[in-house]
């Protein structure tokens, strides 16, 4: 029976109204910083196969790793009306440990078994481990803090009070902690009750039906989307710059084979896992292989299941980009996934250099403190991720000081992060003239630096700091960035991962890349491509 276009439409725009409502939830009712100001979290809608019906506008990161995790919680647990299940494991559907997730079923009158799943993932910013924030130079995932497999968090409506105590025990900020939890539960509590009343309205066959239609409208426009683009195969590599291990020069390599209105990923030829915690996990790949695909195809297409089944993604199990446990993880989400990106860019650039834009920053600039705040005595955890250039593309330049690829958080705001740290940010402005030159010029970075008001532990896992963005058909690399620790004596640029012990006095400066340029100057032929 073929789709009424009013009704997709209508289904379409409740179900990413409904994911988007709870991200509002989620975001209002956080108690930290990082969900509540920069809103490091995804909402999304599955439906009772755990395929993925909407997403709304959050982290890209999270695309593919969410129905794995959606389907982690499905085969783990048995899910009765009432409940919620919460995990984080990385090979399990996670992406790191401090993104945790939490899948709440949802039932409807005349279905058996749960007709719908509402998931929502925060990062949290601290889950224990060898380091406050949870973002360590580790080499063991179980370094990285507690891992939590698919268990219920609330049973028949009721929170979990023994587990909660487990879990709170082995982290830093315990109230923070459980605050943002129950944002996580009401955000989850709110998808469940619109869907339900979506599902009154419509009837749970018919909103069933259209969720499906919505995945074949997805597929049919991804698949329109692919077939503009000519048929061939193209390789690409980068870098990544060291795992903070001492391994430097991690390779990430795509094959990448269009065939009609299909798409080929092969990441075989990527480097080993290695030590450190650059690896990344599938769900990883797969996520950032659909978010291009899906900027490609242009913002008209709704996210879901549908949008993935023209796309193959190939890993080896064991390289760089599918890890096998327990390796270090931690960076692979941040860090490695924006890699991954910058050699799909730089692959269909070979293909339809006149749709792709030059290497963003390539970068998170992961900072992670914790210490004893030396006024109020209490323990205190900050997390954030800081932006950088935009790649110039074939239409303009780039875009400055934004937060690129596969993050889409905002910024912890100067007067939100000194009210809830014991920090005072000396300097915040653009890192001008980092990003690449050519004909379009690629954005440029910024920086941001931080006086230390208590003592306390920092761990920055950034990214190119020795291997620049690069520049499309002749445009110029974009800067590498600069992390650099300054005290009574004197100033130290530090590598791109570090972990120190900061004492009152000193300054963290942390200065993001650039992005690489597009097309050559006037009068230069010699650009880098």
């Amino acid at each position: 029976m073929p789709a009424d276009p009013i009704l997709l439409e209508v289904f379409k725009n409740r179900f990413a109204s409904i994911a988007e409502e709870m991200g509002v939830t989620l975001t209002r009712t956080a108690f930290s910083p990082n969900i509540k100001e920069r809103r490091d979290l995804s909402c999304a809608l599955f439906d009772g196969r755990g395929r993925m019906i909407a997403q709304a506008a959050h982290i890209p990161v999270h695309l593919g790793s969410m129905p794995m995790s959606v389907r982690a919680a499905m085969d783990g647990v048995d899910m009765e009306d009432g409940d919620m299940v919460m995990l984080n494991d990385p090979f399990r559907g996670g992406s790191h440990l401090p993104d945790i997730t939490m899948v709440a079923p949802v039932f409807c009158p005349g279905v058996q078994g749960p007709a719908f799943y509402a998931a929502n993932r925060a990062h949290h910013a601290d889950v224990g481990g060898m380091a406050s924030g949870s973002m360590p130079l580790s080499w063991s995932l179980f370094q990285e803090g507690l891992i939590i497999p698919p268990v219920k968090i609330v049973r028949k409506g009721r929170i979990n009070r023994e587990l909660m105590r487990l879990v709170l025990a082995n982290v830093r900020t315990p109230l923070e902690r459980e605050g943002d939890f129950a944002a996580q539960i009401m955000a989850n509590t709110t998808g469940a009750r619109r869907l339900r009343e979506l599902s009154e309205k419509y009837g749970p066959n018919q909103t069933a039906l259209y969720s499906q239609r919505l995945m074949d409208y997805s597929e049919a426009l991804m698949r329109r989307a692919i077939q503009d683009m000519p048929d061939g195969t193209w390789r690409f590599e980068d870098l990544l710059d060291d795992d903070g291990l001492g391994t430097e020069d991690i390779r990430i390599a795509l094959d990448l084979g269009i065939r009609g209105d299909t798409a080929r990923l092969d990441f075989s030829r990527s480097a080993d896992q290695v030590p450190g915690s650059v690896n990344a996990v599938r769900s990883i790949a797969v996520s950032a292989a659909l978010y291009v695909f899906l900027a490609l195809a242009g913002g008209e297409v709704p996210a879901n299941h549908g949008c993935l089944r023209p796309i193959e993604v190939v890993t080896r199990p064991g390289s760089v980009v599918d890890a096998r446990f327990p390796a270090a993880v931690a960076g692979g989400n941040v860090e490695t996934s924006q890699r991954l990106v910058d050699v799909i860019l730089g692959a269909l650039s070979q293909a339809a250099a006149e749709r792709v834009p030059a290497a963003s920053q390539g970068t998170m600039n992961n900072i992670a403190m914790g210490g004893t705040d030396l006024e109020t005595g209490a323990a205190f955890a900050y997390y954030e991720t800081l932006a950088g250039g935009m790649g110039a593309g074939p239409n303009g330049p780039g875009e400055s000081a934004v937060h690129s690829h596969m993050t889409n958080t905002l910024n912890t705001p100067v007067e939100a992060l000194e009210y809830a740290y014991p920090l005072m940010v000396l300097g915040y402005g653009l890192n001008r003239g980092s990003g690449g030159r050519g004909r379009h010029r690629g954005g440029d970075g910024l920086f941001r630096e931080l006086a230390i008001l208590s003592e306390c532990e920092v761990t920055v896992l950034s990214e190119r700091r020795r291997n620049a963005p690069y520049g499309l058909l002749g445009g110029r690399p974009g800067r590498p960035g600069r992390n650099i620790v300054s005290g009574p004596g004197g100033a130290r640029v530090m590598p791109g991962k570090f972990q120190a012990r900061l004492r009152p006095g000193e300054t963290l400066r942390i200065e993001t890349p650039g992005g690489g340029g597009y097309g050559p100057e006037v009068g230069d032929r010699q650009g880098d491509g």
